[in-house]
């Protein structure tokens, strides 16, 4: 049994029953394990949440990353960071779950942990919109408030999509994009 183990359990029982809802016993049952021996390997619900937030945020700055560090416009380079975000989200959909629903319920400690690294999230996103803004290509007032309607648009795909639907998440990412930037580009 790792801790990895654990995690991916936590993600799968925090996603199917929600955060406040699940147990340490229901995390428990899906390793195997008695809720004692849970609390070996783990301090508490809360430690849990903190790590797969931590965990998601770190996979999607570095999907997001990897796409940035591409040389082409700030408009093909958003819809390159829009697919990454997106297929991110949809390929790991229980660690996303609990990302975007369940964030409400940390607790002071672990928010002061989680914003930073949130809000780098949102910072390579919001710098590709200065960036393109700055060139001539998008324009747009806020980019903070285009961030916010990006990110809003792309995660709330969680709530509908389907892995085995007639649009793959490169299909949708690819029609989100080019609806969005018709809306930023300047005619």
């Amino acid at each position: 049994m790792t801790r990895d183990d654990i995690l991916k359990a936590a993600a799968q029982v925090f996603a199917e029953k929600g955060y406040h809802a699940a147990s340490m016993e229901d995390i428990a049952k899906v390793v195997g394990l008695k809720k004692a021996s849970l609390y070996h390997h783990v301090d508490s619900k809360q430690e849990i949440l903190v790590e797969l937030l931590d965990n998601s945020l770190e996979l999607l700055i570095e999907r997001l990353e990897e796409e940035t560090q591409q040389e082409m416009p700030q408009d093909q380079k958003l819809a390159a960071v829009l697919e990454a975000y997106i297929c991110a989200l949809t390929d790991n959909w229980e660690l996303s779950s609990v990302l975007l629903l369940e964030h409400r319920s940390l607790d002071k400690k672990g928010l002061k942990r989680h914003v930073p690294q949130r809000d780098k999230l949102e910072a390579i996103i919001r710098e590709i919109i200065e960036q393109g803004v700055a060139v001539g290509i998008f324009n747009s007032e806020d980019p903070r408030i285009a961030v916010k309607a990006i990110m809003g648009m792309a995660n709330w795909l969680i709530m509908w999509f389907q892995k085995d639907g007639s649009l793959s998440a490169k299909e949708i990412s690819k029609m989100v994009s080019d609806m969005l930037l018709s809306g930023l580009l300047i005619r």
